[in-house]
């Protein structure tokens, strides 16, 4: 994973996950065209690269997809499914490495159905015509309340897009879902939210989130090696309200880096601002006693858990520093008020 901050990006790519990540089963469906490069890599992780020298049988070999060039009227498109639906905060149409070869515009479009778009698939446009310039990231912020499931990207005429991300907000319908079901109450894929974290120099804390288990130790939240008094913590915000009865906590492949403990304060949050519920944090319930973490293992602690009744959102401490691959909260839903 390039956790490499970017210079300047706007709030939407740090705040919201990318609802294209792989990990999360997003693909590329379809392409008009990729002569010179395949669709695949329109989402592969991390930053594009460029290798000189480099060719294939089509031609110089680039880190994204590539059309071929257009003779006659028309323009080349994509469609991908997004990993969850969500809702549309922003996006990034990155032509790094793209500089003779890069399209002049493009249009991001959105759709909400089942399976497979066809000839009848509703097609919405979410951003006006963008102008693009070559070996850039472009970040478009979205104002629409819809979910989409599907997005189409239309390139004018033709040419190469090293990557796309798209940034959002995962939807997940609880009204159907029994009450008297376990659920993982921060898992992405339901709706849990990273709100913040003090530092997140090697990973993202939303891969604390993710699916499954870490791939490498590059697909985990990670900080920086603490030099001060203190502790690294993360706040996340449950897609459902509940009631926690275990926890897990995975290092996985975390050795000489995972933190020495960990411990979980709760609470049932209304309102307040991203920093109102940081300070107030500090003062939560602890859900979970400082517990001491291994390396490259799955803790899990049921009845270490305190009853605390619902509650809305958690902070994770991490004493003093370190990575976590994966974090998990059992628990069953809570009516809402």
């Amino acid at each position: 994973m390039d956790n490499t901050p970017i210079p300047d990006a706007p709030d939407f790519s740090r705040r919201w996950i990318n609802l294209a990540d792989p990990r999360l089963g997003a693909a590329v469906l379809s392409a008009s065209d990729e002569f010179f490069a395949p669709r695949e890599r329109l989402l592969q992780a991390g930053s594009p690269v460029f290798i000189p020298g480099k060719y294939d049988d089509h031609g110089k070999w680039m880190d994204g997809w590539e059309t071929r060039r257009k003779r006659h009227s028309g323009h080349d498109h994509c469609v991908v499914k997004l990993g969850l639906p969500g809702v549309i905060k922003g996006i990034d149409i990155d032509t790094r490495h793209f500089t003779g070869n890069f399209p002049p515009a493009a249009q991001l479009e959105g759709a909400l159905c089942d399976g497979v778009p066809d000839a009848a698939t509703r097609w919405v446009a979410l951003t006006a015509p963008i102008s693009l310039q070559g070996n850039r990231q472009h970040f478009v912020a979205i104002d629409n309340p819809h979910s989409w499931s599907h997005v189409r990207l239309n390139i004018y005429p033709d040419g190469g897009v090293a990557r796309l991300r798209v940034y959002g907000q995962v939807s997940c319908d609880w009204t159907a879902r029994s009450p008297d079901h376990t659920y993982d109450l921060i898992a992405l894929e339901n709706g849990g939210r990273m709100l913040a974290c003090n530092d997140a120099h090697f990973g993202s804390p939303n891969n604390l989130l993710m699916p499954g288990r870490g791939l490498n130790m590059g697909d985990g939240w990670e900080t920086r090696r603490r030099r001060e008094p203190g502790n690294d913590w993360a706040i996340i915000a449950l897609g459902h309200a509940g009631v926690i009865t275990r926890i897990e906590v995975d290092t996985a492949f975390f050795k000489g880096n995972y933190p020495d403990r960990c411990s979980i304060q709760a609470a049932w949050v209304v309102g307040g601002t991203e920093q109102s519920i940081i300070t107030q944090s500090l003062f939560w319930p602890t859900l979970l006693a400082e517990q001491p973490l291994s390396m490259d293992a799955v803790h899990s602690y049921a009845e270490a858990v305190q009853a605390l009744g619902p509650v809305t959102h958690i902070r994770f401490n991490i004493f003093p520093d370190g990575g976590v691959s994966r974090l998990r909260l059992h628990g069953q839903m809570a009516a809402l008020p």
